[in-house]
């Protein structure tokens, strides 16, 4: 499978933003798909992700600003982002793995294939 995210830009703080990933081949019912991101200096962090029934979790320190949401029709995933600020800052990565269940961070971390990511700049 090959992913190509999309969607990155400049944005001011308070701002929205939403991601796209397009995945060359899909199965929602083995669905195991996320987004993490990684600032300069620091090591990469996992975002949020939805399995095959459609269970989405998120990390605390986006909960609530952050959606994950797919379109199966469109093979596509989206990360709506809201009340950005500068600590969001980075590159975001699509990853997706396929299992229909279990799915989880660790998971993902281990057997996902990734997309060459897409840059969040948060600046006034």
């Amino acid at each position: 499978v090959q992913l190509a995210e999309s969607g990155g830009g400049i944005v001011q703080p308070g701002g929205s933003l939403r991601l796209s990933c397009i995945a060359s081949e899909y199965t929602p019912t083995r669905r195991c798909m996320g987004w993490f991101r990684q600032a300069p200096g620091k090591e990469r962090e996992w975002l949020a992700r939805i399995d095959a029934p459609g269970t989405t979790t998120y990390a605390e320190s986006i909960k609530g600003r952050f959606t994950i949401s797919p379109d199966d029709a469109k093979n596509t995933l989206y990360l709506q982002m809201t009340s950005l600020n500068t600590d969001d800052t980075a590159m975001y990565y699509c990853a997706a793995a396929q299992i229909p269940m279990g799915c989880s961070t660790a998971f993902l971390k281990k057997y996902a294939t990734w997309g060459q990511g897409t840059q969040v700049t948060v600046s006034s």
